[in-house]
């Protein structure tokens, strides 16, 4: 989970071939008018978001115990928990950085439906993991592969957090 740019794709990705487990990008559940409306500069709201939140629900459900990895924003408690809900066991790894780092990132890609201009909103709607929350914090400093490192320590900590 995280704001646009903080690596999800890349890490995840990476993540998922050291695990030895699917991989699914979150954007792909979008249905077509979501990518419309994020594409012209508009948020979604949380009724754009319901049933993309539940495909990538599904989608996690139907890995089962063979496991996976989706990158999903998953930036506000309820929509983690509307996961959670659909999915239970799931484990966030929250991409974490600066928005100084992130926006040069996001201002460097090219052919991506996300325009920078919303990536601000990104940052005041990100509601970081609750202590209650099954998940950790990765910071996104340093390359792709430093970063999936940690993301795979955090997942074998003995707390799972």
């Amino acid at each position: 989970m995280g704001v646009s740019g903080s690596g999800k794709t890349t890490v995840g990705d990476l993540l998922a071939d050291r695990l030895g487990v699917p991989y699914a990008e979150a954007d792909d559940f979008h249905p077509p008018a979501n990518i419309a409306k994020m594409s012209a500069g508009v948020p979604l709201d949380d009724e754009d978001r319901r049933p993309w939140l539940d495909a990538i629900a599904a989608w996690a459900r139907d890995r089962g115990s063979r496991g996976g990895v989706v990158s999903c924003s998953a930036l506000a408690r309820r929509y983690r928990d509307r996961l959670r809900e659909n999915a239970p066991g799931l484990f966030f790894l929250h991409l974490d950085g600066d928005f100084d780092l992130i926006a040069g990132r996001v201002a460097r890609r090219e052919g991506h439906f996300m325009p920078p201009s919303l990536l601000r909103s990104q940052f005041d709607a990100l509601e970081p993991l609750g202590a209650d929350e099954r998940g950790a914090v990765v910071g996104v400093e340093g390359d792709a592969g430093k970063v999936t490192d940690r993301a795979l320590a955090a997942l074998s900590a003995p707390s799972g957090s």
